[in-house]
């Protein structure tokens, strides 16, 4: 196969290709494939790892898809415009990659994602779409996630003012696994229809059953054609395949390999049209192996840079796709491959067969978890924000008060929070009379070789919000010389946040919040979208003080444009004075 050829020609380093070479020998010698294959959890921690191997299993023959169909039909003679899916984590990144990997098609409605507790986001969101012409989604695995219920509980009580109150019910389905409590309230609520999950299925993996393939179906793609183009890689990946030319072990190998060995930031590369791919892999990567200080950092949407921008703890993967591929990407994964980074090229031939590189890399986390010897099915680390954020909410339920730290320094209207360990390391950097500038000066100061620095923004994750972000990232990848990543809050929580707890203790962290210029109330709660968001913020912060991250909080104030502009010009300056 062209593209195990290729995997391996581009590990350029003696030493990593012949670590590779031995690593998939003894995948073939001891038959660890099979084992794979068989739900033999003593591949991995000998926990509970055969419980959740339920992916390896799903039928290219969807029994759902004629189901799908026909509710897709349904929709689409109903004049529906708008489709709006309500999830977080693996309930909502495989649609959100789906809905700008396929976009707008024929006469189907437009699928859009839900994933943001951030009023303005909401908000936005709600006026682009005609709710009476709407059809909503409610996406769960345990169907006891708190910002998919509350975002039904809104839009429920929206839908009431523009329908008789006895059809606002069929305008909503579900997909959660059985018997869950969002199960008896679709009912109680006369939804339109629930799809169920797979038990031993955790979400994460679960893209290319009914979480993934009811939106996919109901935006007018043919799941049954998406399907069968899973069939080809699925027979390769298969125990009776080589090693050296299994396409998801060759890849889980060379990913497990290179992190032992110190190259464990997957810095993700896809061609243009499928760039939404790298926020699915990052959930994968992150959520699956970051745990127990081992695993996997995902750097996506990270511009491509010279090779002097980049430290040795990098290994790139290329997917590129072959119908339209990118010429500057190609020319640029060239030259980091000849200045001897480990550099992967998978090659997909369509966006058709995109379910089929899904499950090579579902293949490929569960090899490189076993090489890493954790149990790459469960998340330990995503729980804990989860368990603040709840404490918080009932806290404001109770007493309609937050109980939040107050900042330790405030200038020109930006405020900085952090606990007193990191504080008092700071200090160590500050000069005797200090500015904002020299505070984020000494965070930055903080970085070493092998780190990365990460922005988590509980912000509307807007373009423009975006476009300046992305541009402080690069100002700090270009100086520093070391991985950068960029999430938005509360979705990340449910993606890479594992990895930044649970995993390797290389990160520092700069979160941003700030006020909202404008609220939403949640039908049947005493706190609002506003009240959720910034009790997500500080449960994320809170969980990185306790795990002993490096970690310092800039809140914006009300206007998030001119504070992420000043943001911006500030790390600048830091850049520039310490360059």
């Amino acid at each position: 196969m062209k593209v195990i050829e290729d995997v391996i020609v581009q590990v350029s380093a003696p030493d990593d290709k012949e670590a590779i070479k031995a690593e998939l020998n003894a995948w073939q010698q001891e038959n660890k494939t099979a084992r794979l294959w068989a739900g033999d959890r003593t591949l991995w921690t000998n926990a509970d790892e055969s419980k959740w191997l339920g992916w390896l299993t799903l039928s290219a023959e969807n029994s759902e898809a004629s189901r799908i169909e026909t509710l897709a039909n349904d929709i689409k003679s109903d004049h529906i415009t708008d489709i709006v899916l309500m999830g977080m984590g693996g309930s909502s990144l495989c649609p959100a990659m789906m809905t700008e990997t396929f976009g707008k098609r024929d006469s189907y409605p437009t699928l859009h994602i839900l994933d943001s507790t951030d009023p303005r986001q909401i908000r936005d969101l709600e006026k682009r779409i005609n709710l009476a012409k709407t059809f909503f989604i409610i996406s769960s695995k345990s169907g006891s996630t708190l910002e998919p219920n509350i975002f039904k509980d809104y839009f429920y009580m929206r839908l009431q003012t523009v329908l008789n109150k006895t059809d606002v019910g069929d305008h909503f389905l579900a997909i959660t696994d059985p018997g869950t409590s969002l199960e008896k309230m679709a009912k109680n609520e006369h939804f339109n229809t629930v799809f169920h999950g797979i038990p031993s299925i955790g979400g994460r993996y679960s893209a290319l059953s009914n979480f993934g393939m009811v939106p996919l179906g109901l935006m007018g793609v043919n799941v049954n054609v998406f399907l069968q183009n899973i069939k080809s890689m699925q027979e390769a990946c298969r125990e009776t395949t080589l090693t050296k030319n299994n396409p998801g072990v060759v890849l889980g190998v060379i990913l497990g390999v290179c992190a032992k060995q110190g190259k464990n930031k997957v810095t993700l590369i896809a061609s243009p049209a499928i760039r939404a791919l790298g926020a699915w892999l990052e959930q994968l990567l992150a959520e699956s192996t970051g745990k127990n200080g081992r695993g996997f950092i995902p750097v996506d949407q990270e511009a491509i840079g010279f090779p002097s921008v980049y430290g040795n703890d990098r290994i790139f993967v290329y997917i590129r796709l072959e119908s339209a591929p990118d010429a500057n990407q190609d020319r640029m994964m060239r030259v980091l491959a000849e200045a001897g980074f480990v550099v992967v090229l998978l090659n997909l031939a369509d966006i058709m067969h995109l379910g089929a590189e899904l499950f090579r890399w579902e293949i490929a986390t569960a090899v490189a978890g076993s090489i890493l010897g954790i149990n790459p099915f469960n998340q330990p680390d995503v729980e804990a924000s989860k368990l603040l954020t709840e404490q918080l909410t009932d806290q404001y339920e109770k007493s309609g008060q937050l109980t939040m730290p107050p900042p330790f320094f405030t200038e020109d209207g930006l405020s900085l929070f952090t606990d007193e360990k990191n504080l008092t390391e700071l200090h160590k950097y500050l000069p005797e009379k200090s500015s904002m500038i020299d505070y984020l000066r000494a965070h930055l100061s903080r970085v070493q070789a092998g780190d990365y620095v990460d922005l988590s923004a509980f912000i509307d994750m807007s373009d423009e919000h975006t476009t300046l972000l992305q541009e402080s990232r690069i100002l700090i990848r270009d100086h520093k010389k070391v991985a950068t990543c960029l999430g938005f809050g509360p979705r990340f929580l449910h993606s890479t946040g594992q990895a930044y707890k649970g995993g390797p203790n290389t990160g520092v962290f700069l979160q941003i919040t700030a006020d909202h210029d404008e609220d939403i109330p949640i039908p049947g709660h005493r706190y609002s979208f506003g009240t959720v968001i910034t009790a997500q913020a500080q449960g994320d912060f809170t969980v990185l003080q306790e795990r002993l991250r490096r970690v310092l909080r800039i809140h914006l104030g009300k206007n998030v444009q001119d504070g992420l502009q000043r943001l911006r010009e500030l790390i600048k300056q830091v850049l520039g004075t310490t360059c």
